[in-house]
């Protein structure tokens, strides 16, 4: 089963969203000495933001928007408006100083040195730009969802995305730890690789842990991926003679 790309789900498959936002709620509420359960609230903001930009359809927002607003209606909901304007936008703007998870820099390394490996995500261009540079990592493409109009799972979104790369939907491998990206993707003919992340969601077990069975491929880290595409992706073309 050959390949030629690996497309990249970021905002959970690549980024450990949960220990830097639960982090930044913890340190604000401290400063005004307020003691919460900052897991809990995470989880809580986090559904929030996927429920208003999941399948959206040429929104007139992204993700930094919804993060914003999905922060003031955590906040209001949970009586926590000592919280300043100030410290708000610093809490909407750590989604752009997420870590990834520790295993994942040394084989996206690995992977570009055999085929091309590009984000393709929900987030926004900029936030995607500023995580991948304060964590010394590369892609071959960012496909934001933004930039698409069409925010996945809509199948618009998935056939953009290989449009845009030049290549047949089955020549590309959709990489995500959620099967509602993974199965979209298959449907438009990718192929899928489910990579566990147990710790998503940090103080609860991730909401869909379980692979779907029709994915071509699980993983417990990327150094399993990085492995199984050096053995599925075509040998690299040699020159043409002189």
């Amino acid at each position: 089963m050959a390949i030629k790309a690996a497309t990249f789900d970021t905002g959970g498959t690549v980024l450990d969203w949960h220990t830097g936002i639960r982090d930044a709620l913890a340190v604000v509420g401290r400063a005004h000495g307020e003691e919460r359960d900052w897991g809990v609230l995470t989880n809580q903001y986090r559904r929030l933001a996927m429920k208003r930009i999941v399948g959206q359809v040429q929104p007139a927002f992204n993700m930094d928007d919804v993060h914003v607003h999905a922060l003031e209606e955590l906040l209001n909901a949970n009586g926590l408006s000592v919280f300043s304007p100030a410290d708000r936008a610093w809490i909407a703007n750590t989604w752009h100083r997420l870590s990834t998870w520790p295993d994942f820099a040394a084989p996206l390394r690995e992977i570009r040195s055999i085929i091309p490996a590009i984000s393709f995500t929900m987030l926004p261009l900029s936030l995607v730009v500023d995580v991948s540079r304060l964590n010394g990592i590369a892609w071959d493409a960012v496909l934001s969802c933004e930039a698409i109009g069409y925010y996945k799972p809509d199948p618009r979104a998935y056939r953009q995305a290989a449009k845009w790369l030049a290549m047949d939907p089955s020549d590309i491998l959709m990489v995500a730890c959620h099967n509602f990206d993974l199965n979209a993707a298959r449907a438009c003919g990718f192929k899928t690789a489910f990579v566990r992340r147990p710790e998503e969601w940090g103080c609860e077990p991730p909401p869909d842990p379980t692979p779907h069975p029709d994915c071509d491929y699980v993983f417990d880290t990327f150094d399993e991926l990085a492995e199984t595409v050096r053995a599925i992706a075509p040998p690299k073309a040699k020159p043409a003679p002189s």
